[in-house]
């Protein structure tokens, strides 16, 4: 059952572009994230947005980062989630996870099929989980898995997921 969920703070949120090829000008993927979370109970703090290289190691110190500072409660990555050698963003999120939601990757891979991408939706490997009490989503970095991930399942689900987190 779906519960409306108001929390009577706000969510701190931390966005990740993952690219060899972006910077902060020419990176779509974290301003989209940005634009359609603005919402009246949602900050991103500029210093909780960053471009690393498609690299692990970048990758695992800059989540490490933030979850060693406890205020964020939401990570969110963009890109690296593919089948190439260089999609390692996967590979670093999954050992952070306590708890994996499946259902994500999986409502994810769906919706991409259903809506738009058919069959090459399965090279997606977009994952959502837990880490204490923080949630993190890695998703791929085109602007359409942006949006669908986003609008069709984050953000309608944000508060609860948060909600239940931290009870």
């Amino acid at each position: 059952m779906h519960t409306n969920v108001k929390l009577d703070r706000n969510i701190e949120v931390a966005v990740l572009t993952v690219s060899d090829t972006r910077n902060y000008e020419t990176d779509k993927g974290g301003q989209l994230i940005q634009t359609l979370l603005k919402d009246e109970n949602i900050n991103i703090k500029r210093e909780n947005y960053q471009i690393v290289k498609d690299d692990q190691e970048a990758i695992h110190s800059q989540l490490q980062t933030w979850l060693q500072q406890k205020n964020i409660d939401v990570i969110i990555t963009t890109g690296g989630t593919g089948i190439a050698q260089r999609d390692v963003t996967i590979e670093v999120v999954r050992p952070l996870l306590d708890k994996e939601i499946e259902g994500f990757g999986e409502l994810f891979r769906y919706l991409s099929y259903t809506e738009d991408v058919g069959t090459r939706s399965l090279l997606s490997r977009a994952v959502a989980g837990t880490h204490d009490e923080a949630l993190i989503f890695a998703l791929p970095g085109s602007t359409g898995a942006i949006k669908l991930a986003i609008n069709k399942l984050i953000k309608p689900e944000l508060n609860h997921l948060i909600h239940e987190l931290t009870k």
